[in-house]
C-alpha cells in the first residue's frame, strides 16, 4: 500500500489492521455465544430447582445442541430427544431418541427435548401383545388415533399438554406406567408417517 504522496509506504499497517477486525470479530462471536448458553440455562427462572437437559448432536436447530432446564421430577426419567428429517445441519430422518429403552414400572417422569427445526410432541400410548411400533394406521390428516393415550408432552417449558414444544426447548410429563410395552409417538400431522415414534418396555 503507498503511502501517499510524499509519505513512505508503512510496511504490515495493513496487516494489522485486518488482525484487529478479526479479534474482535472474534471476540465479538464468542460474547454472543456465551450470552445465548446463558439466557437458555437460565430459562426455566431461579424460582424451582432444576436440572439442565442438554440434547446430543443429531442434526436440526445449532446442530441438535439444546440446553433447557427441567425440574426435578418424580420417578425414573427418560430422556426423549426429537430430531428432524432433512435438518438445517447435519440431515438425517425424523425420530424419537431415547435415553434408555425401558424403565422399572411406578412413576415416570418422561421429558421430551426438540432438539430439530419444527415443533413436536411426545403421546404415550399403550402397544397391544404383538402389536410393533410404526405400524398404527395413519388418517386422512397425517395423525393416528390417541384416543387411548395415556398422557403427552406437548408444553414449552412445562408439564403435560400444551401448543407443541418449540425448537431448542423441553417439556415433560409423568405418569404411573404398570409393567407393558408403549409407543412413544410424535402425533403433530405427518410426523408419526415421518418415523416420529419409539418402543418403551416398563418392567
Amino acid at each position: 500500500m503507498a503511502g501517499g504522496p510524499g509519505r513512505p509506504a508503512v510496511p504490515g499497517r495493513s496487516d494489522g489492521r485486518r488482525r484487529t477486525r478479526l479479534v474482535v470479530v472474534l471476540v465479538t462471536a464468542v460474547v454472543l455465544l456465551v450470552g445465548s448458553v446463558t439466557a437458555a440455562v437460565a430459562w426455566g427462572g431461579p424460582s424451582r430447582p432444576s436440572a439442565a437437559v442438554v440434547g446430543g448432536g443429531w442434526g436440526g436447530m445449532m446442530g441438535g445442541h439444546v440446553v433447557a432446564s427441567v425440574p426435578q421430577l418424580a420417578g425414573t426419567t427418560v430422556r426423549v430427544t426429537a430430531v428432524d428429517m432433512g435438518a438445517m445441519m447435519g440431515g438425517g430422518r425424523a425420530g424419537l431418541v431415547l435415553d434408555r429403552a425401558s424403565a422399572p414400572a411406578g412413576t415416570v417422569s418422561l421429558v421430551l427435548t426438540n432438539a430439530g427445526w419444527r415443533s413436536h410432541e411426545l403421546v404415550v400410548l399403550p402397544l397391544a401383545a404383538g402389536q410393533r411400533v410404526g405400524t398404527r394406521a395413519v388418517g386422512a390428516d397425517g395423525t393416528v388415533d390417541e384416543s387411548g393415550s395415556l398422557g403427552e408432552a406437548s408444553r414449552s417449558g412445562g408439564a403435560d399438554a400444551g401448543d407443541g414444544i418449540q425448537p431448542g426447548t423441553a417439556g415433560w410429563t409423568t405418569l404411573d406406567l404398570p409393567a407393558g410395552r408403549y409407543e412413544l409417538i410424535c402425533n403433530v400431522p405427518g410426523h408419526y408417517a415421518a418415523g416420529m415414534y419409539a418402543e418403551l418396555t416398563v418392567s
